[in-house]
């Protein structure tokens, strides 16, 4: 990662602190998939227009998450068949600070996408729903029986975060992400892929759109959880989004 470092040091950092005034809880995301080889000269060319976050004096940070669904996994399956409104049960541990949360992820019929969380002991990470105050939680927020669910997909990956100097937006830059199925036992990863998501408060004028849409990169909308699960769960129904892992795949030939 030594040039994503020197390119990165060229941004002025942003604290987590200071990146409390851009949470963007409920928002409008926009995602783009692009090579790892076209990485370091998108990000070129957001310096001077972008913080990037900081924590602990790293630039890069690491994830750890895990996804709740029913045993058929059923929130896969309502994505899977298009359904606007959709809902995904996840822990996460943000490695570089120590902390973790239950998060639930809602996606209305308008696109926007509302997150709400709660602190998690980090030993609760892999059987979050036994905490009595954690099951309260996302049975008052998820659509879904907390009974019926159990762990899912694991993954982990490393993250930039920008902000851009207005504080209007985010984007979240994934990549080196590693899958493994709690269910089937199977791994994957997708080294050459890298996801990058805007997030605003609403479709308003974007430096990195202009940016982005110069590089003749177009939107493309996928799901880690959904995208975790077909490369690690042969028995779900995936034809629906064979045209996005046709895509990935046909990334590799640009890294």
């Amino acid at each position: 990662m030594g040039e994503l470092s020197d390119i990165l040091q060229k941004f002025p950092p942003i604290s987590l602190e200071e990146m409390q005034a851009v949470k963007l809880m409920n928002r409008i995301d926009t995602k783009y998939l692009v090579s790892r080889e076209r990485l370091p000269d998108i990000l070129s060319q957001l310096t001077g227009h972008f913080y990037v976050q900081e924590l602990a004096g790293r630039r890069i940070a690491h994830y750890h998450t895990l996804y709740y669904d029913t045993p058929d996994v059923q929130m896969y399956h309502v994505h899977h068949a298009g359904k606007l409104n959709r809902q995904k049960l996840r822990a996460r541990i943000y490695c570089e600070t120590d902390t973790a949360f239950c998060e639930i992820k809602t996606k209305n019929n308008k696109k926007r996408t509302k997150k709400k969380r709660v602190e998690l002991n980090l030993s609760d990470f892999g059987n979050m729903l036994a905490n009595t105050d954690i099951r309260e939680f996302v049975s008052k927020k998820l659509w879904y029986d907390p009974a019926l669910l159990v762990p899912q997909v694991e993954n982990e990956f490393d993250r930039i975060t920008l902000v851009n100097m207005g504080k209007s937006e985010r984007l979240t830059i994934d990549m080196n992400i590693h899958f493994s199925n709690r269910y089937t036992h199977n791994e994957a990863e997708v080294p050459h892929l890298v996801i990058i998501e805007l997030k605003q408060d609403g479709n308003i004028p974007s430096f990195f759109k202009s940016v982005i849409q110069e590089m003749r990169i177009h939107p493309y909308r996928v799901s880690k959880y959904c995208l975790g699960t077909m490369l690690t769960n042969p028995s779900v129904k995936m034809n629906r989004f064979k045209k996005k892992l046709r895509y990935i795949e046909k990334l590799k030939s640009n890294s």
